[in-house]
């Protein structure tokens, strides 16, 4: 098994990365698939099923799947461009350079009432001609963390041989084989996960590859931390990091400030980056854009508070962390919509723990047990965004994930690494809740906060 660290680790749009980042994915697939086709099409129609219709206003999915029509991507998104291009589309009904005919008013469908088969997030895709028959039509499922899969892919990826393996030099798919192969080799579990994505890139191009995504991820934490206003949806959430961060540089030098003070810090380096994705700012998806600040407040938590902390080492967190979550993602699931936010947020605790825990100096074992202390913590927790919007209370539970982390990281640097519950069985319990979980509870606004607090 091997996800890399760039799959892991994607450079896109706020909200939400399966319901804003995949959608565009989804459609810039669609018509990439769609030029290849003999026939001309006359127009194009996108249907929204389950948690891509039920929240998908309040995630802008209906503006993701236009943007991903006209040919934009998450990777190289303009805002300026992206604008003018909706407003083309508002104004002459037709996706630009293409003539293709799109009303976004009748030709983008939010269909509360077919349930889909496959994953919760499934949007469906036709190209009709001038008489009104099929050219092409696909079905995509958004399965989180920006990753996109036709029907076809995702029942194959469901099928696959459970003993295949990737051609990488440490190919383990659970904790278990991670830790045997580390014992083995006498490596750590950053230095295997290098070693797999240098089969497939020069260790100059990993190493530029994990800067910029770092360089983004502290971008983003920057910018959260000097913004203020009022948050797009209609909730009138005030932005609150800036106020957090300005009052703690103000304490810093009070001996008057307790000693839990440290958690504020944490918490408002997470609030900042996740402030930003709900306004649809540039973020990474760690390992989605609902819990994008987890592991960017760890890091940042790490270098400015601990002492010796080398940013050195931040390959080796991101590393450690891509391994953990794609444990996660391979024997479960990193989506809110298939899991609840025990996928979103407590995968990102877990990974958050984790690389934590490595450059503190953890062995493999105090990191695996790391990882699990933060999942564990997570387990059951649902995914009840008020009004679909990626803000209450996605924010404030990055900051607290960032929390549980580091109090985790903490916990198993003063024990050996042996425990009772492995990472593999928190993670298969996650699998387990999660399918058990009602679909009131996995991002369909359906239940919990979403239905008992007002929406306006």
């Amino acid at each position: 098994m091997f996800l890399s660290v760039f799959e892991m680790f994607k450079i896109g749009i706020g909200p939400s990365s399966s319901h804003t980042m995949g959608p565009m994915v989804a459609a810039a697939r669609f018509m990439q698939a769609l030029s290849q086709k003999d026939v001309r099409p006359a127009r194009v129609r996108v249907r929204l099923l389950g948690s891509l219709a039920f929240t998908g206003k309040g995630h802008a999915t209906d503006r993701a799947c236009i943007l991903g029509l006209a040919g934009f991507s998450p990777e190289t998104y303009d805002a300026v461009q992206a604008e003018a291009a909706l407003a083309e589309i508002a104004a002459h009904h037709v996706l630009p350079e293409t003539q293709i005919a799109f009303d976004p008013a009748t030709d983008l469908i939010f269909d509360y009432d077919t349930s889909s088969n496959g994953h919760a997030n499934a949007m469906e895709i036709t190209a009709l001609d001038v008489a009104g028959g099929t050219v092409l039509s696909e079905v995509y499922y958004s399965i989180g963390g920006g990753f996109v899969l036709t029907v076809s892919e995702f029942e194959e990826a469901r099928h696959q041989d459970a003993s295949a393996r990737s051609d990488v030099p440490y190919p383990f798919q659970s904790s278990l084989e991670m830790l045997d192969m580390a014992q083995t080799a006498g490596l750590s579990i950053a230095q295997m996960k290098r070693a797999n994505e240098l089969t497939r890139r020069t260790s100059d191009d990993l190493d530029a590859g994990i800067a910029q995504i770092w360089s983004v991820m502290n971008a983003c934490l920057t910018r959260g931390l000097t913004a203020e206003g009022i948050l797009p949806g209609g909730l009138s959430v005030k932005r609150r990091a800036r106020g957090i961060f300005d009052s703690l540089v103000e304490q810093q030098h009070s001996n008057l400030a307790p000693p839990h003070i440290v958690n504020d810090w944490i918490s408002a380096y997470a609030m900042a980056v996740n402030e930003e994705n709900a306004a649809g700012g540039q973020v990474v998806t760690a390992p989605t854009n609902g819990a994008a600040g987890v592991i960017p407040a760890c890091i940042r938590y790490w270098l400015d508070h601990v002492p010796e902390a080398d940013p050195v080492l931040i390959p080796d967190f991101l590393l450690t962390a891509a391994a953990i979550g794609g444990l996660i993602k391979h024997n479960a699931s990193i989506s809110g919509a298939e899991c609840g936010c025990q996928a979103e947020v407590g995968s990102a605790s877990a990974m958050a723990a984790a690389g934590l825990c490595a450059v503190l100096g953890g062995t493999p074992a105090q990191v695996e047990n790391a990882a699990e202390i933060a999942l564990e913590h997570h387990l059951g927790m649902t995914c009840d965004p008020v009004a679909g919007l990626v803000q209450v209370p996605c924010i404030e539970r990055n900051g607290l994930g960032a929390i549980k982390a580091v109090a985790a990281a903490s916990l198993a640097l003063h024990g050996d690494g042996s425990h009772l519950v492995p990472l593999d069985s928190a993670i298969a319990t996650l699998w387990q809740t999660g399918r058990d979980m009602s679909h009131k509870y996995k991002e369909t606004s359906l239940g919990g906060l979403a239905v008992n607090i007002p929406n306006c």
